[in-house]
């Protein structure tokens, strides 16, 4: 997933990408196949550490973006594989709702 990430990336500031990989930690030794997944997983747990921990404010701003990057990297890898991406989008729609 790495590899898949880097050239994905061009144009990412360099403070988010680093958030980002930071978020995936292990899961960028995986295969690209697991972006999707991987990325909505990631997202996760940034946006419960943030709700668990009371940060919404500015001062978490790039831990937020962050998120919605994971998300957006995972469905631009979901896109790849159309025929699943209505069941992988109601799946992180599931996931990411029940943080709230």
């Amino acid at each position: 997933m790495g590899e898949w990430l880097a050239s994905r990336a061009s144009g990412v500031p360099p403070h988010l990408l680093e958030r980002v990989r930071d978020a995936l930690g292990p899961a960028l030794s995986l295969p690209a196949e697991r972006a999707p997944e991987e990325c909505v997983a990631a997202a996760e747990r940034v946006v419960a550490e943030l709700l668990s921990h009371d940060r919404t404010g500015r001062d978490s701003a790039l831990a937020l973006l962050a998120a919605d990057a994971l998300v957006t990297f995972a469905f631009e890898a979901a896109a790849d594989a159309p025929a699943r991406l209505e069941a992988r989008a109601n799946a992180a729609m599931q996931a990411l709702a029940t943080l709230a």
